[in-house]
């Protein structure tokens, strides 16, 4: 019996549609949400991201997961357009390799009804995406003091509390994701022209939103 080709095998997975991912809306949206937002298959999109396209058997090593886990987590983003497979890559048709496929997700838990289903699909996920980032910046704190003092003077925190109108809010917000998505390709870019460069990853984190002032 001959073995199934990477396209066949992965025909199950393979994103709804390519001329949508980014611009999702309804309950597609909230599919894309479902999908990344759980702690395992965010943890896979980062490490194929930061570490570079790796085959099923080592991402289970990596994280201590079942290979069925791992494949079954891989399908899923791939479904939804955050990996992709990399048969490429693979020495034998028994390997089965994938790469990250950069993608943007923005959601407003708003747009969907007070009390509903969806409404709480969306508000979950950016509770998750809330978790993600605090787990982040708390392992920063506690490693960040070994890094090279060049990378810790890279490194910046910032905030302001400053009054604005709703336009003014919504403009800053505009601005920073405008700029963090062209710094992001940019970055992107400039690997593929100097691969050998070391590069490190840099998490980029920006939340916008009225605060009074904080208790301590």
């Amino acid at each position: 019996m001959s073995r199934r080709t990477a396209s066949e095998r992965h025909l199950h997975t393979s994103p709804v549609s390519g001329e949508l991912l980014g611009t999702e809306t309804g309950s597609a949206l909230l599919d894309v949400l479902t999908a990344f937002h759980h702690p395992t298959r965010r943890w896979l999109c980062e490490l194929l991201s930061v570490e570079g396209p790796a085959p099923v058997g080592r991402l289970a090593s990596r994280t201590g997961l079942a290979v069925g886990s791992v494949s079954h987590h891989l399908g899923t983003l791939h479904r939804y357009g955050f990996v992709e497979p990399a048969p490429d890559l693979a020495r034998d048709t028994r390997e089965r390799w994938w790469r990250s496929r950069p993608r943007q997700v923005s959601w407003d838990a708003t747009d969907y009804g007070e009390g509903t289903v969806a409404r709480r699909i969306a508000s979950s996920a950016e509770a998750e995406n809330f978790r993600h980032h605090v787990r982040a910046v708390q392992r920063w704190l506690t490693e960040g003091e070994a890094s090279p003092p060049e990378v810790r003077r890279a490194a910046v925190a910032t905030d302001s509390l400053v009054g604005a109108t709703v336009d003014q809010m919504g403009e800053l917000s505009r601005r920073l994701t405008d700029l963090v998505v062209e710094w992001s390709e940019e970055c992107r870019a400039d690997a593929l022209a100097r691969p050998d460069v070391p590069r490190l990853p840099v998490r980029v984190s920006a939340r916008v939103f009225p605060s009074p002032p904080v208790r301590p």
